[in-house]
């Protein structure tokens, strides 16, 4: 069975407080919390006055903060959170490959995003949008700055829940992660009225309000077994007209958490995140989860 947090670590400030994250979620699950840091030293290098290649060395300051950036990190963290179980590692291979295969025998990925400068959101870089296209394991994206460890437990946990592709995995991970933090569910659906039937017309008053009661009984329908698997879940359904994305960067403002969902699937240009997810990503307030599912 997978039993740990597992957290890609860069000595930047995001990847500091992805760690920080990850260890109270680590103690909030009782699992062990796992340190990868992934530093790829490249065999040869070149020397532009010779135009030759040349063995990479293998001390210097930067080979020495390499094999101190995990140990010291691990550390700190043992300080901090008492009665944490934590590990450090270092691998050799590019960071894109080393966090796949970290993500493996992990329950859960965790890693830092930067924040956007001057305004509340992420800007997900090519590692992190690399490995959350491709892991089959949960991944989460923690932004660096003021509240980013210290609002873990604080707000709802939010899921952004599409009735057309809704998934068992996503929504389970939603309502686990509430009851792990006794915080409440804020499932968010976004829908909109078929065109035909006119925004603000009076005439289609009725139609759209039956065609409402229509999704929240359907939104309804799906919760319910996993209301009866989390009763200690208090869960605030909200079927809102307007676009999916816009809605739950909305609610991110005061979540803890936001769960989203990313079907496992290709295109002709690789991976595939999907733009709700993708939107979410860039401009979310809190920690993201997106959970891969079929």
């Amino acid at each position: 069975m997978l039993r740990n947090v597992t957290v890609g670590l860069d000595g930047s400030p995001e990847s500091f407080a992805a760690a920080d994250w990850a260890a109270r979620e680590a103690q909030l699950r009782d699992t062990p919390l796992r340190l990868v840091h992934a530093w790829h030293r490249p065999p040869h290098t070149y020397a532009a006055l010779t135009s030759t290649l040349i063995p990479s060395p293998t001390q210097g300051p930067h080979c020495d903060w390499a094999d101190r950036l995990p140990r010291e990190t691990s550390a700190q963290l043992a300080e901090r959170h008492p009665g944490l179980r934590v590990s450090a590692e270092q691998s050799t291979q590019r960071p894109v490959t080393a966090l796949l295969a970290a993500s493996r025998d992990a329950d859960l990925l965790v890693l830092g995003s930067r924040g956007l400068s001057g305004v509340t959101g992420f800007l997900t870089g090519s590692v992190a949008l690399s490995v959350v296209a491709r892991t089959e394991r949960p991944v989460v994206l923690v932004r660096a700055g003021k509240g980013a460890g210290t609002d873990h437990m604080a707000g709802d946990v939010v899921l952004g829940l599409d009735l057309e592709n809704s998934d068992g995995p996503v929504i389970g991970f939603a309502f686990q992660a509430a009851s792990h933090r006794a915080a409440n569910l804020c499932v968010v659906h976004g829908w909109k009225p078929p065109p035909s039937f006119g925004y603000g017309a009076a005439f289609d008053i009725e139609p759209n309000a039956e065609l409402g009661a229509r999704v929240r009984r359907k939104l309804g329908d799906v919760l319910r077994p996993f209301r009866s698997t989390f009763p200690g879940v208090v869960v605030n359904e909200q079927a809102l007209i307007g676009t999916a994305s816009s809605l739950l960067v909305n609610a991110s403002r005061n979540a803890a958490l936001v769960v989203v969902g990313r079907r496992n699937r290709r295109t002709r240009a690789g991976n595939h995140i999907g733009p709700v997810t993708q939107a979410v990503l860039h401009h979310a307030a809190a920690p993201v989860a997106v959970i891969p599912h079929d």
